[in-house]
């Protein structure tokens, strides 16, 4: 009997298999030519000043982060250390990604790059993005002129 091989299918139902044992625990990704990269997910909110940004970044130290603001974006890259074990018997699976990352985020408005502020404590990033003083003013009244028909 032949049976036709099917890697891509073979590899859906492991990838199925395993998210159903560990819960779907999948983060953003980008593809890139070499496979899939993982990126920090990431959450921004804006108020008329400010825009906020939180990076969820675990199992990472600043050393190891670097952080460019534009004034319409922020370019953030780091790199994921693998911890080397020794293990005598058995198998580690795992699901975490070691490596380089590297994720451009666009902002909705122009952002003071000279003023930001970073904390970054438990794995989270936060960056506060000041606006630029235009984009603060950018409301405008219009006076309607009464016209006499």
């Amino acid at each position: 009997m032949l049976f036709r091989y099917n890697s891509a299918q073979d590899f859906n139902t492991l990838e199925s298999y395993i998210n159903g044992l560990l819960g779907d625990t999948r983060v953003p990704s980008t593809q890139f030519e070499k496979g899939s990269v993982k990126v920090p997910a990431a959450e921004l909110q804006e108020t008329d000043d400010a825009i906020y940004l939180k990076l969820e970044l675990p199992g990472l130290e600043a050393k190891d982060l670097d952080i460019q603001v534009t004034e319409d974006a922020v370019h953030i890259s780091g790199e994921r250390k693998s911890e080397t074990q020794i293990q005598n018997n058995g198998t580690t699976k795992s699901e975490f990604y070691y490596g380089k990352f590297q994720r451009v985020i666009p902002l909705s408005a122009r952002v003071q790059n000279t003023n930001v502020t970073a904390d970054y404590k438990n794995g989270i990033l936060n960056l506060t993005l000041p606006k630029s003083e235009r984009e603060k003013n950018k409301v405008v009244k219009v006076n309607l002129e009464q016209t006499t028909a």
